[in-house]
């Protein structure tokens, strides 16, 4: 044994074990879907994109492209949609999908209270009803990222762009999920294992649910096998001025060690 995984290594999951993850997050966001409202709130009215568990600034953690005027954009698991919601008052044409009806029914009262409207579906980012080769960004912000199989979503992702599109998306970081325990905040230790890293179920206070997370290594070469080029990757790091917290990580656990990643990629291959 190599360590050194096959390109066909860890296959995706059955069709009944992928309804099951589904079926199990639907429900998890659906009964999240009240907390995560007015913080929805308060990013689309926000004057700027902030990112991630620190609420950094576009101008700090530059996420979005210079210029997306124009672009046909997908935001993958979108939640409320403030993502897309910035895309759009920059001159996107954005289009979002999500597994929860309660994200996307906040999502709509949203659009309706600042009057911006742009195409929601309810869907799993992993089968999408979109065409191919019809968006020119993909981007998924704690959506997709880490509630889909990458086995699966990435692909996906790369069937929806057109050569030279780009997928960004924002995940957890790795070291941070080999740090967190069942319950509590992360550790200055490591409490499992790397290799084979891959599907996390969470027995959280809300409710079960069920995240994705792949190492380095095997990210990489799943983004090389679907036809992506890593251009970049921001492994964040808590600012001084960040917070005390999150319910899962603590600001200085964030100075020391990465607690959260940015990926940018691009489709250079039609498969």
């Amino acid at each position: 044994m190599t360590g050194i995984p096959e390109d066909d290594a860890a296959p995706p999951e059955d069709d009944a074990t992928t309804v099951a993850h589904t079926a199990t997050n639907r429900e998890y966001w659906d009964g999240m879907a009240d907390g995560y409202a007015e913080p929805g709130r308060q990013r689309w009215a926000a004057d700027e994109p902030i990112w991630g568990i620190w609420d950094l600034p576009q101008s700090r953690l530059p996420v979005l492209p210079g210029d997306v005027a124009g672009l046909a954009t997908v935001e993958l698991g979108c939640g409320t949609a403030y993502v897309s919601a910035w895309l759009a008052r920059r001159g996107a044409r954005p289009v979002g999908i999500d597994n929860s009806p309660r994200q996307l029914a906040t999502a709509r009262e949203l659009q309706d209270l600042h009057g911006l409207a742009f195409p929601l579906h309810l869907g799993d980012a992993e089968t999408t009803p979109f065409a191919d080769a019809a968006f020119d960004l993909a981007i998924s912000e704690y959506g997709a990222s880490i509630w889909c199989d990458p086995y699966r979503w990435i692909p996906e992702a790369a069937r929806l762009l057109r050569p030279g599109g780009r997928l960004v998306f924002i995940r957890n970081a790795t070291l941070l999920m080999l740090c967190e325990p069942e319950t509590g905040v992360a550790t200055d230790r490591l409490l499992r294992a790397q290799f084979g890293l891959h599907r996390l179920e969470w027995d959280d206070p809300e409710g079960r649910c069920v995240e994705f997370h792949l190492p380095h290594g095997e990210l990489i070469r799943l983004l090389g096998r679907s036809g992506f080029v890593v251009e970049d990757l921001i492994e964040v790091q808590a600012p001084d001025d960040a917070p005390s917290g999150h319910p899962y990580v603590t600001a200085d656990w964030g100075r020391h060690w990465p607690t959260e990643e940015v990926w940018f990629t691009r489709r250079v291959t039609t498969g």
